[in-house]
C-alpha cells in the first residue's frame, strides 16, 4: 500500500465531485436522502487561488463538504455543495445532455437501486430515466441503475454493481459516490493520463448507443459513445465518455449550476503536487490553504487535464 501510494504521489482515486446549486438549504435536504449527511466543513468567504480557473479576480462562496454516513468499497467518495456569494452563479450549460466535454454526473452506488428510484420519486423528486439493467463487457459485470435529478436539476445516477457487491453485508440504501462521468475528445489519451494518477484498474468499457438516454439529446441526434470505468484502489472512479461524432463543449464557468468539477484526492498535497511536477502536470494558479477552525483545514490547488479540464487536487482534514 505505501509503496502504491508512493508511486502515485499519495493520491487517492476520485474524492469528490463538485456541484453549484442556487438553494444551499433545499440543496443540504436533497443530498441527506440520498445519504450525505456527515458535513466535514461548511464554510463561507474567499476562496484564493481561483482567478485563472474562473477568469474572476476575486470568488466568493459558500461550500459545504458532504461525506456519506455510510461509506462502502463501491461508494466511498463524497460532494461539494458551492453556492457564490459575491456573483450570480452561472447556469449550468444550455442543452446538456450527457457525455459532452464537461462534468456529466453524480454516480452514487445504492443498494436496492430500483427500490430506491420509486422512494426518491415517491417523495416528488424528478426521475429522469427508469432502472434499466445490463451486463457490461469485458467481465459481464451486471449492474442496474437509473437517474434523479437534484433542485438544480443535475443528473444524479443511481448504480447497484450488483455482482460486486454479492456477499457482502450490506443495508439496503444509498452509500456513497462511485464514480464522477466526464466527456472527453480521445479517451485512450485521458486514459493514459489518469493512469498515471493512480486509475490503475479498469471495471468495463463499452462502445454503442444507450437508448435510455436518447431523449435527453433532442432535437440532437444521438451520437455513438464510448465509455469505460477507471477504478483506484483507494477511492472513487473515473468514467471518461467520447462521443461519436464530437458533441459542444458543455464545460460552462467554474461554479455553474450543476455538476462542474471533480477533485483527485491526496493524503499529503505537498507529495501529490511534486508526483504532478515530475510528470510535467503543472499548476493552474498557487496551492491554496483554508484555515477551518479547531485544527482542520482545506487544501486545494488546481491542474488541467488533456481536455483542459480543470482538476482538483485536494486534502481535507476536517
Amino acid at each position: 500500500m505505501v509503496t502504491t501510494l508512493r508511486r502515485h504521489g499519495t493520491l487517492v482515486g476520485l474524492d469528490h465531485i463538485g456541484i453549484g446549486v442556487s438553494d444551499m438549504t433545499a440543496s443540504l435536504e436533497f443530498y441527506a436522502e440520498l445519504g450525505f449527511t456527515d458535513v466535514a466543513f461548511d464554510y463561507t468567504g474567499p476562496l484564493p487561488g481561483l482567478s485563472a480557473v474562473t477568469g474572476y479576480d476575486d470568488t466568493e462562496a459558500r461550500v459545504v463538504f458532504l461525506r456519506t454516513g455510510n461509506p462502502t468499497v463501491l461508494g466511498r467518495a463524497s460532494i461539494k455543495l458551492v453556492q457564490i456569494t459575491n456573483r450570480t452563479q452561472p447556469p449550468a450549460p444550455e442543452g446538456q445532455a450527457w457525455g459532452e466535454p464537461g462534468i456529466c454526473e453524480v454516480c452514487v452506488h445504492v443498494h436496492g437501486q430500483e427500490a430506491f428510484y420509486r422512494h426518491l420519486v415517491s417523495r416528488g423528486h424528478t426521475g429522469l430515466m427508469e432502472p434499466n439493467e445490463s451486463d457490461l463487457p469485458p467481465y459481464e459485470t451486471h449492474c442496474g441503475l437509473s437517474y434523479v435529478a437534484d433542485p438544480d436539476g443535475a443528473k444524479i445516477e443511481l448504480i447497484e454493481w450488483s455482482t460486486l457487491e454479492a456477499g457482502w453485508p450490506v443495508e439496503p440504501g444509498p452509500q456513497g459516490v462511485n464514480h464522477v462521468a466526464f466527456g472527453v475528445a480521445d479517451i485512450e489519451r485521458t486514459r493514459d493520463f489518469y493512469r498515471r494518477l493512480g486509475f490503475t484498474g479498469q471495471l468495463f468499457e463499452s462502445d454503442g448507443y444507450f437508448e435510455p438516454m436518447h431523449p435527453w439529446f433532442h432535437p440532437r441526434t444521438p451520437p455513438r459513445q464510448r465509455m469505460m470505468l477507471l477504478t483506484s484502489p483507494f477511492g472513487g472512479a473515473l468514467e471518461p465518455v467520447q462521443h461519436f461524432p464530437p458533441s459542444p463543449d458543455m464545460r460552462g464557468e467554474w461554479g455553474h449550476l450543476g455538476t462542474f468539477e471533480f477533485a483527485v484526492g491526496a493524503r499529503c498535497i505537498d507529495t501529490a503536487i511534486r508526483h504532478l511536477a515530475a510528470g510535467d502536470i503543472a499548476l493552474v494558479g498557487d496551492p491554496v490553504t483554508i484555515d477551518l477552525g479547531d485544527g482542520a483545514t482545506w487544501r486545494y490547488a488546481y491542474f488541467q487535464d488533456p481536455d483542459d479540464l480543470y482538476v482538483c487536487v485536494t486534502e481535507v482534514r476536517a
